[in-house]
């Protein structure tokens, strides 16, 4: 376990040296743990049939491509940088970036979601992502004093690449906020907790969540970034301008927010059809 361990902080100082940014280290450094307790032996000496073995589990899971994406350049850095075993890592080829156009629940279903939770903190954790559009980790890392109700926004302190931003705190939200928070006492400064008084899990909150989307019945495997997509979806929806919803995203570039025009079914029922000018 020693050696595990140093292949770990050596891909850490690596992932430093190669000035990535802190997100995407915790991310490499979550995934490579991740493989580490499911290999059972030390990384440097797994062979390539166990690697390939890791990949198609995670092909198998219910996850976007580019998380997927993610582990995969987390493995790739290890060996081919780190460890320099890059004929190990080789035969994996990254998934297409032009995902397919992300799946948005309805209203009912997110309903039906809520409600099948059995624990309160992952209910409330939930619907504050659903609330807000927030990343999983954006809001496992949200703390008390990022909560402004005087102007009814939400700090976010720990966005993507270091960035910050504001996201709206609605009446409903504040109310189901201070109701979680009052029943559970979470220990400061966090908003959310483990047991152990840490930022919630993210595995931990997925898995609730799968369980969740599987009781409530409604045919789809939902995932938290789903949640996020429907977030944005419902205000396109709802006539929100489409560069405030790339800042509440906190999406670096339009381009990024403007494929919720293709998922949104009232933006392509409003578009005018040529066939009105005719006369039939």
């Amino acid at each position: 376990m020693k050696d595990v361990s140093l292949s770990l902080s050596r891909l850490e100082a690596d992932l430093r040296m190669a000035d990535r940014a802190k997100g995407t280290i915790q991310q490499y450094l979550a995934s490579i743990r991740r493989f580490e307790e499911a290999l059972g032996s030390d990384l440097a000496e797994a062979d390539q049939e166990a690697i390939r073995r890791w990949v198609d589990h995670l092909r198998l899971q219910p996850i976007g491509p580019e998380r997927l994406r993610c582990h995969y350049s987390a493995l790739k850095f290890l060996y081919a940088r780190t460890l320099g075993q890059p004929e190990k890592v080789a035969f994996i080829s990254m998934p297409r970036k032009d995902a397919p156009l992300p799946t948005v629940l309805s209203p009912a279903e997110i309903q039906r979601v809520l409600d099948a939770f059995l624990v309160a903190k992952y209910r409330v954790f939930f619907a504050l992502i659903y609330a807000t559009g927030l990343r999983i980790r954006e809001a496992s890392l949200l703390q008390t004093t990022d909560i402004d109700a005087m102007q009814r926004v939400i700090h976010v302190r720990n966005g993507k690449g270091g960035k910050e931003r504001l996201v709206p705190l609605s009446s409903s939200l504040y109310a189901l906020l201070r109701r979680y928070y009052g029943h559970e006492r979470p220990p400061l400064p966090w908003v959310f907790t483990s047991k152990a008084g840490k930022p919630l899990c993210h595995e931990t909150a997925r898995r609730a969540l799968l369980c969740a989307s599987a009781v409530a019945g409604i045919g789809k495997v939902v995932t938290p970034h789903m949640l996020r997509h429907s977030f944005a979806t419902n205000l396109l929806e709802h006539g929100t301008d489409l560069r405030k919803i790339q800042v509440v995203l906190g999406h670096g570039s339009i381009k990024s927010t403007t494929i919720y025009t293709q998922v949104s079914p009232s933006q392509i029922a409003s578009v005018r059809s040529p066939l009105e000018d005719l006369k039939l």
